[in-house]
């Protein structure tokens, strides 16, 4: 009885696996996934995509099944590896050329400066990340302010995507920024009259500041100790003093002149 029990029972718990597996099977869809990290601008091509099954009481909105019906499209948005390639992430089907022109923004544009290492902040500047522009105009007196906040990193040279990791330096010549027309038009002018800096932001940093921009007196003024100023004393008011008044003559000689005679009239007080 013992051996017949223990045979009953290998065969059962041989079967359980291909059951699962049968169960499994008939519940899940294959969905298309990025087999490596893929940033914007990668055009899709089979190579770089893999194909694992979900269950399919949860399949995003948006997945492909297949890899024909993505080969040949933009991505405009990252995506890391095993993520879900969807509809969302990807530039309309009329847009066949990666690059730049695929991840602007329809209401933006997407515009160049020349950088060195001091502007471009090392080579620490990568594709996706945001940058605040400031210009220092050589006018009298000389200024320097923020002119633009949080602009988007396009390109960092020709490449559109991250080479290596962040923390490796990576100096570029030109870098391009995605703004807006009015944004474009400060940008233009900022190069031409002055010389910007790029300023790198934290990507979860979003608030705008303020700023009333550097001159060379506030400059100065910097780290400098305050010199307390002391109230003056009130200066004395003098007291007008009464003009004295010039005692009147009792009488009052006047010089009478009448033709050739010259005489002397006293007049009195009264």
């Amino acid at each position: 009885m013992a051996f017949v029990i223990s045979v009953l029972v290998y065969n059962w718990l041989q079967r359980q696996p291909k059951m699962v597996e049968k169960v499994i099977g008939s519940q899940t869809a294959m969905v298309a996934v990025a087999g490596s990290d893929l940033f914007w601008g990668t055009k899709v091509t089979p190579e770089v995509i893999k194909m694992v099954a979900f269950p399919s009481a949860s399949l995003p909105d948006g997945h492909f099944s297949t890899v024909e019906t993505l080969q040949g499209r933009v991505l405009v948005s990252n995506v890391t590896t095993n993520e879900p390639i969807l509809e969302s992430k990807l530039a309309p089907r009329d847009v066949t050329t990666g690059g730049v022109a695929a991840v602007t923004r329809m209401e933006k544009r997407a515009m160049g400066v020349k950088v060195d290492e001091v502007v471009g902040v090392a080579g620490f500047i990568n594709p996706g990340n945001r940058v605040d522009v400031m210009v220092t105009l050589h006018e009298s007196p000389p200024v320097t302010k923020i002119v633009l906040e949080n602009v988007l990193v396009l390109a960092t040279g020709s490449d559109v995507e991250r080479k290596g990791k962040e923390d490796q330096a990576s100096p570029v010549k030109v870098i391009t920024l995605e703004v807006t027309p009015e944004e474009g038009e400060k940008l233009a002018l900022a190069v031409s009259e002055g010389k910007i800096l790029l300023a790198l932001r934290n990507h979860l940093n979003t608030e705008p500041v303020l700023t009333k921009g550097a001159t060379i007196p506030e400059l100065l003024n910097s780290y400098r100790v305050r010199e307390e100023v002391k109230p003056q004393e009130p200066k004395p008011v003098a007291k007008s003093q009464p003009k004295p008044v010039a005692p009147v003559a009792a009488e009052v000689s006047v010089e009478l002149i009448q033709g050739g005679k010259v005489s002397t009239v006293t007049f009195k007080k009264d």
